[in-house]
């Protein structure tokens, strides 16, 4: 056999066949796995360089999921019709694989390592981010790079009231859970969630479920590793020379203790600089050789204090409780021009959130690799460098504020109202002013606040906490405790961001991260239960005073909609040949038409009434004309037998001479003129489609007029029929 290295294994998840394969491509790799879910093929590949990167003191590692266009059967969109840079679906999968792996590697491990998913087609009931995520464990479980894995990941849905794994494309449409569990053997490792208001309960068994079949997969891979799996190279550690660290804590650690106590994050770095400059000028010169590591080992020193005073003493940084929040401050109504703008602030984070209202095609479009091809919601998080009082040029935003803004998007889109109740495309833009931690959790109550500003008829406000995590030294295994509204401090020196959405029924969003290998089913229960009560306490104290429910009226300055259904058949008519009748209707009223294909009619524009009188003509060319219906018309042609009246934009009637007025009339001139505005009355429509329509009827049964020679026992005015139509603006 050409492949002598080339070998299968095989097994099944969720009732689908997995398959790993390995030495057959991408041989120069550290290691490759070809992983097959059902008719979805992703191919992973591992590499590590021989040496460590000089002048860092973080472990580099590039996680990059790559969605290919040919896997489902289609040329890119871009102008060049090739992928370029990843779609934000797959930005966010890149970091859903490198939140469960990363923590998993030695930490004083400095080597470059680079992970990378490709996904070569697609089934859509398997899911190419499990196959990638299984496939990314395998490789990286078999390859030479020291490792504490594998893990395994799988979604889980809620479908009917029953948690499944790996639904199909199917069961998605209908799930009221979209979960991705990612488990080591023992342990929950990565938590990512958006669901329909599921209670605590539900959500931790769905949870637990994942887990259970993680672990299956676990030790499937595990057989790989005992069969295939490379030794584990040798590296050079990072890690500080322990003498150099216990002479420089003992130094500097009692001022390091002091210029810590304090709630005030610029007081702290203020404090924190002259200790740097101490340790610096008293130890470069007797460590010349450990002076790069010099920062490192203060960085380890505030760690070290940090963690002992919440594990050993409860005592925060800021004084605050275990459970206590830091103070808090909502407001609405801060842009002038803005269609709604809300403020959330949290200690030292503020972020201000703006809701911008647009049309249905104003949503944006997608091309990615599953049948999502727009959305209505977008939700943009910022973070420039003045919100934590640093100085650095702008470059748009990155994969963490990418991250952060969906995460916001996730937690907000189970309360919006359908497009059907509420027809706009909606945007809200989170910009972060302070970060001292939690900025993506407080631009979901920032969001919802200005939502509610805007009139957006959410179903119920969102609020968002996280929760953090110290271990004792036996790691999960041994003591943990946890603290709610973690701030910087504690999220860069603790186990554990927990970030958990939702509003007082249950919760909408989950994102979990983590720097230890994973979490028991206790810490997760003790996770939800302390961020539920923390969620009610912000919405029932601190947002629904400020904005109790969403404003009945929009803002002047938003656009307001209007919406028909109508015939399908008919769209062509409202379109008229090249476009004439719709620019035509939209120049009228000065609105913007919007028309789907099921016949869903969206009309926008600044003046209510106007949009009002742009759907009713809408609506008469879409509806065949009715006898005896009443239409306000337009004259548009003269001739010696009568006169033509456009009741609708593209349907003309004829009003005979005899019928265009209650007396007698010699010429057509001597009633009308082109352009006039007319009422008249359908009064036959021939087998041919030809109107029939009378000036003289109108008059006399709308208005009250006699016709000549009636006598004066006539009988009164009819009171049938039905008057349709606008006041249309007179033609020049």
């Amino acid at each position: 056999m050409f492949f002598k290295n080339f070998k299968v294994w095989e097994t099944e998840l969720a009732g689908r066949k997995l398959t790993l394969e390995t030495g057959k491509m991408a041989g120069l790799a550290n290691a490759s796995i070809m992983a097959r879910y059902g008719e979805t093929e992703v191919l992973c590949n591992v590499t590590a360089s021989a040496k460590p990167r000089e002048g860092v003191d973080f472990f580099p590692l590039s996680v990059d999921y790559e969605e290919k266009m040919y896997s489902v059967g289609r040329i890119p969109g871009s102008f060049q019709r090739r992928e370029s840079r990843p779609s934000e679906k797959a930005i966010l999968t890149s970091r859903c694989i490198d939140r469960p792996i990363r923590p998993l590697f030695p930490k004083d491990l400095r080597n470059d390592c680079s992970v990378v998913a490709t996904v070569m087609s697609v089934d859509p009931d398997c899911s190419p981010e499990i196959t990638a995520m299984i496939g990314v464990s395998a490789a990286i479980a078999i390859s030479d790079i020291p490792w504490d894995g594998p893990i395994s990941g799988v979604n889980v849905g809620l479908v009917d009231g029953e948690i499944v794994i790996n639904p199909t494309l199917e069961q998605r449409a209908k799930s009221d859970l979209v979960l991705t569990v990612a488990s080591t053997a023992d342990l929950v490792a990565m938590i990512e969630a958006g669901g329909n208001e599921i209670d605590d309960d539900t959500m931790f068994n769905a949870i637990m479920a994942g887990h259970e079949e993680n672990k299956k997969i676990v030790q499937f891979i595990n057989g790989i590793v005992e069969e295939v799996g490379k030794p584990k190279f040798e590296y050079e550690s990072s890690d500080p020379d322990p003498a150099v660290m216990a002479e420089i804590e003992e130094f500097c650690i009692e001022d390091v203790k002091k210029a810590l106590d304090t709630d005030d994050k610029n007081v702290r770095d203020e404090r924190l600089l002259p200790i740097y400059e101490a340790v610096h000028e008293k130890f470069d010169e007797r460590f010349e050789e450990n002076t790069a590591k010099l920062d490192e080992i203060m960085y380890l020193v505030q760690k070290h204090v940090v963690r002992a005073w919440l594990k050993d003493e409860h005592k925060r940084v800021d004084g605050r409780g275990i459970d206590e929040i830091r103070p808090l401050n909502a407001e609405i109504d801060l842009l002038a021009r803005a269609h709604g703008s809300g403020m959330f602030t949290r200690g030292q984070t503020q972020v201000l959130s703006v809701a911008t209202l647009g049309g249905i095609r104003d949503a944006q479009a997608l091309d990615g690799l599953d049948e999502q091809t727009e959305k209505r919601y977008i939700h943009h998080y910022n973070f420039p460098s003045y919100s934590v009082g640093e100085t650095k040029p702008s470059r748009g935003p990155g994969r963490r504020e990418i991250g952060h803004g969906a995460l916001a998007e996730k937690a907000l889109v189970p309360v919006l109202p359908s497009i059907e109740e509420f027809p706009y495309t909606i945007r809200v833009v989170s910009e972060v002013l302070s970060s001292n931690g939690s900025t993506s959790q407080g631009s979901i109550c920032g969001s919802t606040l200005a939502l509610m500003a805007a009139g957006v008829p959410i179903k119920a406000p969102v609020a968002g906490i996280s929760c953090g995590l110290i271990t004792g030294d036996e790691g999960v295994y041994g003591d943990f405790m946890t603290m709610v509204d973690i701030q910087g401090l504690e999220d860069f020196y603790g186990d554990m961001d927990f970030k958990v959405a939702g509003t007082k029924k249950g919760i909408t969003a989950i994102q979990m991260d983590l720097k230890v290998h994973g979490l028991t089913p206790e810490i997760i229960k003790e996770a939800f239960a302390k961020t539920h009560k923390a969620r009610n306490y912000i919405l029932d104290e601190i947002m629904l005073p400020v904005i109790s429910e969403p404003r009945a009226e929009l803002s002047k300055y938003a656009p307001k909609m209007k919406t028909i259904a109508i015939n399908p058949d008919k769209i062509g008519d409202v379109i008229g040949k090249s476009g004439k009748i719709i620019q035509q209707i939209q120049a009228d009223f000065d609105v913007k038409i919007e028309i789907e294909e099921d016949g869903n009619v969206f009309v926008s524009g600044q003046d209510a009434d106007k949009c009002d009188a742009a759907i009713e003509v809408v609506r008469l060319i879409a509806t065949d004309p009715e006898v005896g219906a009443f239409y306000n018309g337009v004259v548009t042609r003269l001739m010696n037998f009568g006169a033509f009246v456009e009741i609708a934009p593209g349907k003309e009637g004829l009003v005979h001479i005899s019928r265009l007025d209650v007396k007698r009339t010699e010429k057509v001139e001597d009633v009308v003129n082109v352009g006039d505005s007319v009422i008249v009355k359908c009064i036959g429509i021939t087998d041919e489609g030809k109107i029939d329509l009378s000036r003289r009827d109108a008059l006399i049964e709308l208005e009250g007029l006699k016709p000549e020679n009636e006598i004066d026992d006539a009988p009164p005015k009819k009171k049938g029929g039905h008057h349709h139509g606008p006041r249309r603006p007179k033609k020049d």
